[in-house]
């Protein structure tokens, strides 16, 4: 069966495409609240190594539901490799930072994803080019990196620490992006993700045997094991396929307006259920990054225009 969407068809009435829409904005934004507390109550490579399982387990599910082929040649397999660096590298590093850094400067460091992108795709992908434009978003968000920086919060030297680890896990995020589309095989968006999924849940069991290799007490009230469920399911699974579903659907221009959206909606929730510090300095600076993503992203657009 090629379309995993079919079962969505059987809704003809329903605005499927703003289901999915507020679905991957929703996930997006609750994702980095849900990592921090996950991190409360287990060990942060024991919180990534169950959600990482839990996913694979139930994204092999829904490969035999959909009849989705899982190819195992090798450029799918050097595929999954890319991904690796992005589903193991990125995440563990974030995942350690988790309980130092608020959940909201954690979704603004990500934020920086598409800028680093730019950076990175000249020397990657030979056929990419930035415009003055972009260049321009690229300084503007390092200012209002280097304001957030200056904040009584994040000046702590443990919370500044914990802070570069999560952008250095955002740098290896965007790099195995462009890896995977570099080395792009064709293979289906849920076979991509489920074979990165099993390829890192090994990495992931070793960290955790060598860290820690202890099982916690689960219990049902605890806020950290729903937050795990929450993230192996939602995040891992239900907003990739949502996002996927919304990029063959809208336009390029819409679907990035999700990345200007999320880490405001990501303060106000650390805030607000997490009582994190809203602080003039990470307000600024959250102000100067959102403003460069706007810049890039329509510099990125007139580029394209361009070339067409």
């Amino acid at each position: 069966m090629d379309d995993p969407y079919h079962f969505w068809r059987a809704f003809p009435y329903m605005p499927i495409v703003f289901v999915a829409y507020a679905a991957v904005l929703t996930i997006w934004s609750t994702t980095p609240l849900a990592i921090v507390w996950s991190s409360q109550d287990f060990t942060p490579v024991f919180a990534a190594f169950s959600r990482m399982l839990l996913a694979a387990l139930l994204g092999t599910g829904l490969l035999y539901l959909f009849k989705v082929p899982f190819p195992r040649h090798r450029q799918a397999l050097q595929g999954y490799a890319a991904a690796l660096l992005g589903v193991y590298a990125s995440m563990m590093l974030t995942y350690s930072a988790a309980p130092y850094v608020p959940s909201g400067l954690m979704s603004l460091l990500f934020g920086m994803g598409p800028l680093i992108s730019g950076l990175l795709e000249p020397w990657l992908l030979k056929d990419q080019t930035m415009s003055r434009t972009q260049i321009l978003a690229l300084c503007m968000a390092f200012c209002g990196l280097g304001i957030i920086f200056q904040d009584d919060v994040v000046v702590d030297q443990q919370v500044l620490t914990y802070s570069l680890m999560v952008l250095t896990g955002v740098f290896l995020f965007s790099l195995s992006a462009i890896l995977v589309k570099k080395n792009a095989s064709g293979v289906h968006p849920l076979a991509q993700t489920l074979g990165t999924l099993w390829a890192a849940v090994p990495c992931y069991a070793l960290t955790w045997w060598l860290l820690d290799g202890e099982l916690p007490q689960l219990e049902i009230s605890s806020h950290s094991l729903w937050a795990i469920l929450y993230l192996a399911i939602f995040g891992s699974l239900v907003g990739f396929i949502c996002y996927y579903f919304i990029l063959q659907q809208l336009k390029a221009r819409t679907v990035a307006l999700i990345t200007l959206i999320t880490p405001v909606f990501a303060l106000m929730l650390g805030h607000l259920l997490n009582q994190e510090p809203l602080t003039s300095h990470l307000a600024l600076g959250a102000g100067l990054i959102l403003i460069a993503l706007i810049l890039y992203q329509g510099g990125h657009l007139r580029l394209l225009r361009c070339k067409i």
